[in-house]
């Protein structure tokens, strides 16, 4: 299974200067538990933005068509989406930036979203439109504001509908 995992304002808003837009511990927490064991695929820049580089316990894809091998230590490069995926087995999330997400739409089976109820005031970076009317919702939990985080917001996953 394909699935795109990204947390999104409303405005379809996901980063900025290279950084997640918001700070939720119970996104990362979430993030963390549906990718470990698994492959993630993701551009170059988002695995850049990693302090401390690939990430533990899962397969880290890169893909470049610029790079090299020694440039993602601990990542497995991939000059393109197609040949990143003839290489995986099992499930697989792409986990960004924006490019790769569009690139990944049409495949994607889920789309595992952590929606803000927020629009950001700086952001740079967005997630692709896409046609609502080709996803069912199969999961909703809703979070409110707490001493962890700022804004209001919802675990949501759609799945395709074929």
């Amino acid at each position: 299974m394909i699935s795109i995992i990204v947390a999104i304002a409303e405005n379809n808003a996901i980063g900025f200067e290279n950084k997640l837009i918001y700070w939720l511990p119970n996104d990362l927490k979430r993030f963390k538990a549906l990718t470990t064991g698994n492959t993630i695929i993701m551009g170059r820049k988002t695995f850049e933005s990693f302090p401390k580089g690939a990430l533990p316990n899962r397969r880290n894809v890169v893909l470049s068509r610029t790079g090299k091998p020694e440039d993602f230590p601990g990542a497995d490069l991939y000059p393109n989406l197609e040949k990143a995926l003839a290489s995986c087995k099992g499930d697989v999330y792409i986990i960004g930036g924006a490019s790769v997400y569009k690139q990944a739409l049409d495949i994607a089976d889920r789309l595992c979203l952590t929606y803000v109820y927020n629009t950001p005031a700086k952001a740079d970076t967005f997630f692709p439109e896409f046609n609502k009317n080709e996803w069912k919702e199969v999961f909703r939990e809703e979070h409110d504001i707490d001493e962890k985080h700022n804004q209001k917001y919802a675990f949501v996953d759609l799945e395709r509908i074929n």
